[in-house]
């Protein structure tokens, strides 16, 4: 038994060790930006890796009492959810219909859908840009918010199929024998079976959303409408010579997200698991 935990281990080590290199790659660059923002501008440049000589608070305290922070950070966080909110909604329906019933050409419209994840969001950023001006979308919410949930719409869907075909026929017998409609089979059983799912893509619909930067610049114009990737734009334009001033922005900017992630990351990794392994 101990040898094969020792072999084990010496055929995972070369995947942690890759794991921990990427790691450090990646936290780096987020320590360096969270210690900068405590620095002068010449300390900055004099000593960058450092830790901070005298911690200066009032470039986050600056940005903190700025009014156009606050409102970014709303902007996004009501665009986030409501993307979150309605891909859910359309893609639990799909996925249902796609995973629960069987109808000629399934197969096809399903395809269809998947096709999605190969086009590219740039190369339609024209096409999006004259749909939502003749709706009268531009400058709107909305304008950004059902186009994210469009395109989130092919994994989405690809997730919950997968899960919805794991759960097994017998409990549908039996919801069916007693009476449950089709629907109120997929809104009291199915759904709450398929908590970790759910939880798995709304994690990626938030993320995605928060970190969008070229769609909300394509749709908004107005400063009132901004999201904080628009928002880290125009402050980094602003402040251009105080690069301690916007370190402190982009960390700012990126703690809610990273919270989010850092409670969310359990369901993350459960839903994609359960996804992969049932059925």
């Amino acid at each position: 038994m101990s040898r094969a935990k020792t072999k084990v281990r010496r055929h995972t080590l070369p995947l942690h060790v890759i794991a921990i290199i990427v790691g450090v790659f990646m936290v780096i660059p987020v320590f360096y930006a969270l210690l900068g923002g405590f620095k002068t501008n010449s300390e900055l440049s004099g000593n960058p890796f450092g830790l901070p000589t005298d911690w200066i608070t009032a470039n986050y305290t600056d940005v903190l009492g700025s009014g156009s922070f606050w409102r970014q950070l709303w902007n996004s966080t009501f665009i986030a959810i409501a993307t979150t909110v309605v891909t859910i909604a359309l893609s639990a329906l799909a996925a249902f219909v796609f995973a629960r019933f069987a109808f000629r050409g399934r197969e096809l419209y399903f395809t269809l859908f998947t096709a999605g994840l190969m086009f590219p969001f740039a190369v339609a950023i024209l096409p999006i840009f004259v749909m939502l001006r003749t709706l009268g979308l531009l400058d709107n919410p909305l304008g950004v918010i059902l186009t994210q949930a469009a395109f989130g719409l092919p994994l989405t869907i690809i997730i919950l199929r997968g899960f919805f075909r794991s759960i097994p026929g017998e409990i549908e017998e039996a919801a069916t024998i007693d009476g449950c409609s089709p629907f109120g089979f997929f809104w009291r059983i199915l759904l709450p079976m398929a908590r970790p799912a759910i939880a798995t893509v709304s994690v990626l619909a938030i993320v995605g959303s928060w970190n969008n930067f070229m769609l909300p610049l394509v749709v908004f114009s107005e400063e009132t409408s901004w999201t904080l990737p628009l928002g880290i734009q125009q402050f980094q334009g602003q402040y251009a010579s105080d690069t301690a001033r916007i370190l402190a922005y982009l960390v700012l900017a990126m703690v809610p997200a990273l919270g989010f992630y850092a409670i969310a990351e359990r369901h993350l990794v459960g839903g994609l698991t359960a996804g992969a392994t049932k059925g």
